[in-house]
Formats: structure tokens, C-alpha cells, sequence
């Protein structure tokens, strides 16, 4: 069921659950997840930023000049993981994701996935009530 109550400026348990949602997909996927995760909140925009994503074997071909490669597998394994990414984040927080953004950086290892979420159903802006 979906909740306009979930308060988008306050990360606690859901801010956890997000991370974990989003470090355990990219483990399941690419066989590595990053060692760090954080997820930020800021009225309709979820973003997870992660560190040290990248596995020794893409570290090694950055190594031999094949960062491009290494971002445009990156960005297929982002496409591919999309709606199990977007599916964990609104049965979170009980919003439609209707927008989901990835990018990845090579150095420093850092990566953001940010998801956009539909404005509240009643309209009301998050702090509305307090």
C-alpha cells in the first residue's frame, strides 16, 4: 500500500534499507558490491552513492587505458538492473520511481544511482503537518 507519509528528508532505517537494496543487487550482478554506501534524500530525489564499486578486473583494464569499456559495461549492468533497482526502492518507500539516473566514476571508484519519485498523492509537501 502506499503511504504519503514517508518523509523524503529523513534518511534513518529506510536510507539503510535503500543502500542495502542497492549494494546487494550490484553484488548479485557484477560479482563484487562496493565497500561503502550512502543514500541521501531531498524532497522527490533519492540517491545512493556508493564507493569502490569496481571489481580487480575492471581496475585492471582502467589500468591498461579501457576506462570507456569499463563505464559502458558499467552502464549495461545499471540498464539491466533497473526495475529490480526501482521495484526495492518504492516498495520502500511507498513511491512511484518515475525517473531512475546512474552514473559511475572512474577515479575516484565512486558511483551514484538516484531515483525520482513521484510527487505525494495529496499533494502536501513532506514536512506538510509538522
Amino acid at each position: 500500500m502506499r503511504s504519503a507519509k514517508f518523509d523524503p528528508t529523513a534518511t534513518g532505517p529506510a536510507g539503510m534499507a535503500i543502500a542495502n537494496h542497492v549494494v546487494r543487487l550490484l553484488s548479485e550482478y557484477t560479482g563484487r558490491g562496493p565497500t561503502k554506501a550512502r543514500t541521501s534524500f531531498a524532497h522527490d530525489l533519492v540517491t545512493v552513492v556508493v564507493q569502490d564499486v569496481l571489481s580487480k578486473g575492471e581496475r585492471s583494464l582502467v589500468r591498461d587505458g579501457k576506462a570507456e569499456l569499463v563505464l559502458s559495461t558499467r552502464r549495461a549492468y545499471q540498464q539491466t538492473m533497473r526495475n529490480e533497482l526501482t521495484a526495492g526502492v518504492e516498495e520502500i518507500t511507498g513511491r512511484t520511481v518515475i525517473a531512475f539516473l546512474s552514473a559511475n566514476h572512474i577515479d575516484p571508484d565512486v558511483a551514484i544511482e538516484s531515483f525520482v519519485l513521484a510527487p505525494q498523492e495529496d499533494g502536501a509537501s513532506p514536512h506538510a503537518g509538522s
